[in-house]
């Protein structure tokens, strides 16, 4: 499908269902002519009330007609057929309230599933604004601009700074540098070197470059992807309503009850007053109520549900499959650890990376400048600052020729610099070079880290019922098994296209209700493709968002876990209501042909059931029990303050390793002097820090953890850091007495230093994990 074809079917769908104003003027309708004559009644006008109760009642009957014989004529026949019924019965019997009553519940409903319909017809509306729609060809004669559609393979087609690629090609000249965050999800940019293939739909991050079109604008990738979203919403099954389902069997009890009393008694009446009291008020009024009521709890949570289907949906999933960047890791690189050449120290290095990258919109720049100042680095004003699209930064820091970004050939690289390439390599990490004055100084290695709070989330949606989960990403195999690893997921697919996160949901869904979420352009297929697709909204694409059933308005996946819950009490409340009134209403009916119960009481009868229910199904508001513990106002006070002191010691932890990394090197006094700046950093910062989450954090958060008990092992740790640090002191001491590290030292020393680093690191993570997660 073309893209004018698309968009002009979009176009159709969007304008067949923006015309119809049905639904919204019979809920106007109904609801003023219920108050009216409520109104009317309580003024003691009787008649008048009822005069407006059957107004309403009538001005519901001949749409409900229209929607019964539609559903008829597709084979369907649900709970707006009993509606009928009991509107005609209300009429006959003159019971007008309770028809009003009725008329307004059927109005209401029309109402939302016509709201959700509108809304479905946006789905791919943003996957259209982001394709291009023109392409620049260069030819003998120059450079012209012309329609995506007149592209040929073989073409020469320019692409610029900060354009969209038209179609799949292969670069011509020089390297490209490209943003493929719409197809794989990956926020790194990506080079690609000359002969390379590009696919369409990833942005230019670096400098124009020339590209051979190896596909027409049809067969290109992001039309593919269009494609696919269009497919995989048309595939996903109807969810049909609670009520419905009960409809189905109850609808045909109904009349047959209603049948053999009027055919027994002889008497209409009785078959009347059957229906009246088969009024399905449990159906129409208990479940939606549970269901909009189970909306609500989820809403306040900041998550977005879009219809009572997707609720009840999300409560009998079984499969997760998550997408990893921005849903399993924060979606944005951050600095891992900052490495230094043997003469120059960490933190200067950031200082000076960061000073020079202050101006830079590049997003590895932004994170190094948001590191160094949440370290609170004072940072110097660059100048003569250049930026090449895709190498890095140059200019003058200090009275020094810096630059940072990449740099050429790895041979002539000191055994430092190589070490790093290998840390690089095995953390998953990108490298930022630093250079001073022509003399390659120090690097800062970057990665998208893992959310603190990914660990609880997915403890707890296996404890809301999820029996597998999985992750679906376009990143390298190593760092997606490495995640995968730490989070205990059942499996992990990686290096994966839009087309096998679609292969991948369709697979997973045939075993179980499945629910996928996501929050990149590329998400957007195998989240129309799923049962229920969940968009991180927060920071997530327009399009994905669209194409989701759900929006988790806040950038937590933890609210998941708490929709899941809600999802799985509402429909068990809507269940219970339904069922309840029913079975109720059932033995109405049994009264009602029997004769034992005339229409008139019968429809006092059927409101008295219908309070009952309605009542019962309110319950879904209430909150029996958090998915998580409640913190007091001052434990969630304290989890801030902890929280932002530990981005602030991550220098005192690069410093620990820096410090041993140097007595590897040598034991002379640029090592022993790394070390006494280290100890200075551990008594004057991260000693106090520890010793007031040990006497302040720990004692606020016990009662909500159940007990001191619960935090007995974080302050193991405690105990053990500061063993290592006292550890320290001592060898300096040793050091101080005899002028310098004896070579008896340097073994335990080196090992006090790493093992200090190890302990500090995984006990900051477990921290952050199961402590700083609790608080929003």
């Amino acid at each position: 499908m073309t893209h004018r074809t698309f968009t002009a079917q979009l176009r159709r769908l969007t304008a067949a269902v923006v015309s119809s104003r049905l639904e919204p003027a019979l809920l106007a309708v109904t609801a003023a002519a219920l108050t009216a004559g409520g109104i009317a009644w309580l003024s003691g006008a009787a008649s008048l009330a009822d005069l407006l109760w059957a107004l309403g009642t009538l001005a519901a009957v001949l749409p409900a007609v229209g929607w019964v014989l539609a559903s008829l004529r597709h084979g369907h026949a649900g709970v707006d057929l009993i509606a009928v019924l009991a509107l005609g019965g209300t009429l006959a019997v003159h019971e007008y309230l309770a028809g009003a009553l009725i008329a307004l519940m059927l109005a209401t409903g029309r109402t939302l599933e016509a709201a959700a319909q509108r809304r479905a017809s946006h789905d791919l509306r943003a996957l259209l604004e982001h394709a291009p729609r023109s392409a620049r060809r260069r030819t003998d004669a120059g450079v012209t601009t012309v329609p995506l559609a007149e592209v040929a393979v073989g073409d020469l087609l320019v692409v610029g700074p900060g354009e969209v690629v038209p179609v799949d090609g292969r670069v011509e000249n020089a390297a490209a540098v490209l943003d493929e965050l719409v197809l794989t999800g990956e926020s790194l940019q990506i080079e690609r070197a000359r002969d390379e293939l590009v696919r369409s739909g990833v942005v230019n991050a670096g400098g124009a470059f020339e590209l051979r079109a190896t596909a027409t604008e049809p067969n290109s990738t992001y039309a593919g992807i269009v494609r696919l979203a269009q497919q995989a919403g048309a595939e996903s099954a109807p969810v049909v309503r609670l009520a419905d389902r009960y409809a189905a069997w109850f609808l045909p009890l109904s009349l047959v009850v209603a049948g053999l009393a009027w055919l027994i008694s002889g008497n209409p009446v009785r078959a009347v007053a059957v229906l009246v009291v088969a009024t399905p008020c449990p159906l129409l009024l208990a479940a939606p109520v549970a269901i909009v009521s189970g909306l609500s709890r989820a809403s306040r949570l900041g998550v977005v549900i879009r219809d009572g289907g997707a609720l009840e949906n999300l409560g009998r999933a079984r499969t997760l499959l998550l997408d990893k960047t921005g849903t399993l890791t924060r979606g944005r690189p951050r600095v891992l650890d900052v490495i230094a050449a043997p003469d120059v120290r960490p933190t200067e290095v950031l200082r000076l990376a960061a000073s020079l990258d202050q101006y830079s919109p590049h997003v590895l720049a932004q994170a190094i400048v948001d590191t160094a100042r949440e370290r609170g680095m004072t940072l110097s004003v660059p100048t003569d600052v250049t930026e090449e699209p895709g190498r890095g930064a140059t200019g003058t820091v200090d009275g020094h020729q810096i630059s940072i970004g990449r740099t050429g050939a790895a041979t002539a690289r000191p055994d430092w610099a190589k070490a790093v390439d290998t840390r690089a390599l095995l953390d998953g990490a990108t490298v930022a070079w630093l250079t001073v004055d022509g003399h390659l100084t120090g690097a800062v290695l970057l990665r998208d880290p893992l959310r603190h709070d990914a660990p609880r989330t997915l403890r707890y949606l296996r404890a809301a019922g999820f029996e597998r989960l999985l992750m679906l990403t376009g990143d390298r195999a190593a760092p997606a098994h490495e995640v995968a690893a730490v989070l205990g997921l059942d499996d992990v697919r990686a290096e994966l296209s839009p087309a096998d996160k679609v292969a991948a949901v369709r697979a997973e869904r045939e075993h179980a209700v499945t629910v996928m979420v996501g929050d990149g352009v590329n998400d957007a297929p195998a989240l129309a493709a799923a049962d229920i697709g969940v968009a991180m909204g927060a920071r997530g694409s327009t399009a994905s968002s669209e194409a989701a059933d759900i929006v988790l308005a806040t950038d937590r996946v933890d609210r998941l876990a708490d929709a899941v819950t809600i999802a799985q009490r509402a429909r068990h409340i809507a269940v219970q209501s339904a069922l309840g009134g029913m079975l109720m209403s059932l033995a109405a009916m049994a009264a009602a042909a029997a004769g034992l119960l005339p229409p008139a009481a019968g429809a006092l009868l059927q409101e008295g059931i219908d309070v009952v229910v309605i009542l019962n199904a309110l319950r879904a508001l209430r909150v029996d029990q958090a998915t998580r513990p409640v913190l007091t106002p001052a434990a969630e006070a304290l989890i801030h303050r902890f929280a932002a002191e530990h981005y602030d010691l991550q220098d005192v932890l690069d410093s620990v390793r820096d410090a041993a990394d140097r007595l590897s090197d040598s034991s002379g006094p640029t090592a022993l002097a790394a070390v006494e700046e280290t100890h200075r950093l551990l008594n004057e910062r991260l000693l106090p820090h520890e010793h007031a989450e040990e006497h302040q954090l720990y004692p606020a958060l016990a009662p909500t953890l159940g007990g001191p008990e619960a935090t007995a092992t974080m302050s193991r740790a405690h105990t053990e850091i500061e063993r290592l640090s006292r550890r320290i002191a001592t060898h300096l001491q040793l050091a101080h007495a005899s002028e310098g590290l004896s070579s008896e030292q340097l073994d335990d020393l080196r090992s006090c230093l790493y093992g200090l680093n190890t302990v500090l690191r995984l006990h900051f993570t477990q921290e952050e994990e199961n402590y700083f997660s609790l608080a929003p």
